[in-house]
């Protein structure tokens, strides 16, 4: 892991296409802005592990027979 010590305003690059930039700062949260090409997806850690669960429940849904999907929940992504 690379560790970096950055100032409100300053930016990090990620090759040639990805720039990240210290948005704002405060108390106890940073504010990021990141430029990437449409083609890549960003996602919060948190939102990506739920969007992982949401996939293996739903491959598990399409390996269930019919009469076994009833007995299933499956939480809402909020």
């Amino acid at each position: 892991m690379l560790i970096l010590t950055r100032k409100l305003n300053e930016e990090i690059k990620i090759d040639s296409e990805i720039i990240i930039k210290v948005i704002s700062i405060s108390e106890n949260s940073v504010k990021l802005g990141i430029e990437a090409p449409k083609g890549i997806q960003i996602v919060r850690a948190e939102l990506y592990e739920k969007i992982k669960e949401v996939s293996m429940q739903s491959s598990l849904l399409s390996k269930e027979k019919p009469e076994d999907l009833a007995k299933l929940k499956i939480k809402k992504i909020s």
